[in-house]
Order: C-alpha cells, then structure tokens, then sequence
C-alpha cells in the first residue's frame, strides 16, 4: 500500500490514541498533533479510507479505526540526515540543501523556519542557467497531484526571482501566503497561478513574488 509519510503519521495518531483513551480521535485532534489544518487532514483521512488504510462508521463519531490488514511499522527514535544512512561517511562533493519550510499544494498558507536539511549528491547540483541557490519545500496538499507531485513530497527549488509560463513555481501571494503551482501570464497582465487537479481552482492575482522554481522532487517510502 503505497502511503505518504504523513499518511502514516495519520494512521500511528489513529492506532496510538484507540489504544491510550479507548476512542478515536477527532479531526480537529489530529490537525492539532500534526500542527496542520483541519481540511489537511481530512483529505488525508478521505486518502486513507479510498485506499483501505482506514475504516470509518459515518453514522458514529470518533469511529476511524485501522483496518486490521494495515502493519504499521513503529516510528525510528532518530530520523537519520540522508547521507548518514547505513552508517557511509559523506560523499565527497554532496550536497545539503535548507528545508526551510512547507508549502501549500491545496489552500495557501504561511512558510515556516524549520532547522532540517536533505544531503544529497550532485544530482542536483549547479547547472548551467541556474543560480545555485537550491533550497527544499516539503508539499502539503493534492492541488498538484497531476503533475506528479503529491503530499508529503520534497521539492527541490531553485531560488529565483522570475518564471516563464509552465513553469512550477513558489509563489507569496499578496496576502502573505505561499504557494506551489504552474506559472502563467495572462494577455491582461495578470498572472494565473494553475493547479494540475480539477478539485482546485486556480489562483488569479494581479501580482506575485515568484521565490524559486521547482527543479526536483523527491519522495519517501
């Protein structure tokens, strides 16, 4: 069964709090754990029941369970810097980009400072035509999902101050919110910031910062 780290996340909430307090937890609960918002983890809550992961009696509250053919695997008491699994000295030459943060793939909402990195090789590294100035997002929503780009994935953004049209972009809108979708400007000036899943409306704005564009994304099993 092909879950995203935070729908697992979701499921350990689920399991632990059916075994601590007898019942399950609210949606509300769940967003509080995982510091997201309450429509977050109802579209990972709705994920998990389409995919079999969780059941759930609709006319009972506090009824999500894990469906008993679900192994959970427990957590790791340290997650490990990629470079550092199995033990391997650093490569020579790899690469440690910032994760400064998630980014909304759904509805917008505010950066924040994380003190995370990812190491990588040079996969990545500076190309022809690009600044260098790599940094990583982790997705928080579906909006993209089309572009193969889902929830709980890392992206790999090179820092720049202007996009061409198709280009993903991060985008701070004037309210103050980030966003990741497909850049485009309009014959009327204004610039349309298009997801690549019918369930999204696109953003149309007057104006933006464009803060990077997208060069990579990774994903954890």
């Amino acid at each position: 069964m092909n879950l995203t780290p935070k729908q697992l996340k979701v499921l350990r909430i689920v399991r632990d709090t059916r075994k601590r307090m007898g019942y399950s937890p609210t949606m509300q609960e769940i967003a509080d754990e995982l510091r997201v918002s309450k429509v977050t983890v109802f579209e990972h809550v709705e994920a998990l029941i389409e995919k079999g992961a969780l059941q759930r009696d609709a006319n009972k509250a506090r009824s999500l369970t894990v469906s008993p053919e679900v192994f959970l695997p427990e957590e790791p008491e340290e997650d490990l810097p990629v470079r550092q699994l199995h033990g391997d000295e650093p490569a020579a030459g790899s690469l440690t980009f910032p994760l400064v943060g998630k980014v909304a793939a759904g509805h917008p909402i505010e950066k924040f400072e994380q003190s995370e990195s990812i190491a990588l090789e040079e996969l990545f590294g500076p190309r022809k035509g690009r600044s260098g100035n790599t940094f990583a997002l982790q997705v928080d929503g579906m909006s993209m999902r089309d572009e193969g780009i889902f929830d709980g994935d890392f992206v790999l953004v090179d820092k720049r101050s202007t996009a061409r049209n198709g280009e993903r972009v991060v985008a701070l809108l004037p309210n103050g919110e980030t966003t990741l979708k497909t850049f485009y400007k309009e014959k009327d000036g204004r610039i349309r910031l298009q997801p690549a899943n019918p369930d999204f409306a696109p953003i149309i704005v007057d104006d933006c910062r464009i803060q990077g564009v997208v060069i990579g994304v990774l994903r954890r099993y």
